[in-house]
């Protein structure tokens, strides 16, 4: 077990330089991964035989042996990620390099049920393997299906608890549920943890401590703390929105009055509304110390430059001692995508990243 946790550890490594780098060579992954030499050549063997990476050429240097050089193969792996609204399906395919090749977008019933998501879910997967072309075990393996769903839920087990404003959704095991109506792995996880771990598959070393700020249809944050998915000791972190910040405010859905998401909901205006996610903002900042927000959901892209440019306001004026305690501000780069990409890419992760922090894994 000991000696299979380390091969798939070193095979992580080299995957992640390989995704975030046009090439690689045996001894700049020797270098960057602190692998030894003869370690990386075991592993760049069987990455080779998996189909994972390929030979791309030689580098030749003005002294000693020319270098092989390699790079990923995107195509060899594939992974279906589903995104739930309280108003519907989204799909998205993406390869082993998180990038999204396509989106479809299948409207829900209002109040919809479980069996009314499973029933679109099974149909939409099945008509993606079919147009794609994907399979279980030939040139265009389909790892498995992500779903981000709207919370609070628990992850672990991928049941959702009760989740907001869906009368249906009270302890239901959508993990397991999917899985035996797709007869394939399914991973289930909260819709802004998939979104921010998309938006670090984008970046670099440096996104280590962030959050995914998300306004569609409520309010919720992806954290992304210390390098990994902050899920918290139940698997439900991230409920941002029901964070009160008016004592006699109006009530919210969760039954708690003054929620940031309640008076949000309310506000008079895009600006309004941005002024007072703001607000919150800025509290997450005082609390976790966090390098970067992320803004994201159809309804605050809808007006994604007012948020922005209200947000870092208050970054920049609400937060003391802001030229030390600075925080970059930005949009999503994955618009409406980002949740169903996010799940995707979870999935692709347990297989072919480094250990999840909860020892999560596939069926």
């Amino acid at each position: 077990m000991h000696l299979a946790f380390l091969r798939d550890y070193h095979e992580a490594l080299v995957i992640a330089l390989a995704r975030t780098r046009p090439t690689i060579e045996r001894g700049t992954v020797a270098e960057i991964t602190s692998l030894t030499p003869q370690a990386v050549s075991k592993v760049l063997t069987r990455l080779l035989d998996d189909g994972v990476i390929a030979t791309a050429g030689v580098r030749r240097a003005a002294l000693g042996k020319p270098a092989a050089v390699y790079r990923l193969v995107p195509e060899s792996r594939w992974a279906i990620g589903a995104h739930v609204t309280r108003r519907a399906l989204r799909l998205v395919l993406t390869d082993l390099a998180g990038t999204v090749h396509a989106s479809a977008t299948t409207a829900l019933p209002a109040d919809f049920t479980p069996d009314d998501l499973l029933g679109r879910l099974d149909s939409g997967v099945t008509a993606m393997i079919r147009e794609h072309r994907l399979d279980d075990d030939g040139p265009r393996p389909l790892i498995g299906v992500g779903i981000g769903m709207v919370g609070p839920l628990d992850q672990a087990t991928g049941t959702v608890r009760d989740a907001h404003r869906l009368r249906h959704w009270h302890d239901i095991p959508l993990a397991e549920l999917a899985g035996q109506r797709l007869g394939r792995p399914v991973l289930v996880d909260k819709d802004v943890t998939a979104a921010v771990t998309a938006e670090a598959w984008r970046r670099d070393a440096g996104f280590r401590d962030a959050a995914l700020i998300m306004v569609e249809s409520g309010v919720g944050a992806g954290l992304w703390l210390n390098g990994a998915a902050h899920r918290g000791t139940h698997t439900n972190a991230g409920e941002f929105g029901h964070t009160v910040i008016q004592l006699d405010g109006p009530a919210c859905a969760c039954g708690r009055r003054g929620c940031l998401e309640a008076v949000h909901d309310r506000a008079a205006d895009p600006a309004a509304a941005a002024a007072i996610l703001g607000v919150g903002v800025v509290n997450l900042l005082q609390t976790l110390d966090l390098g970067h927000i992320v803004l994201a959901g159809a309804d605050l892209l809808r007006h994604g430059e007012i948020y922005r440019q209200v947000v870092e306001d208050a970054v920049r004026t609400q937060v003391p001692r802001a030229d030390w305690l600075t925080a970059e501000v930005t949009l999503t780069g994955l618009g409406t995508d980002v949740i169903a990409a996010g799940a995707a890419i979870q999935v692709l992760n347990l297989r072919y990243g480094l250990p999840d922090p909860v020892g999560l894994r596939l069926p």
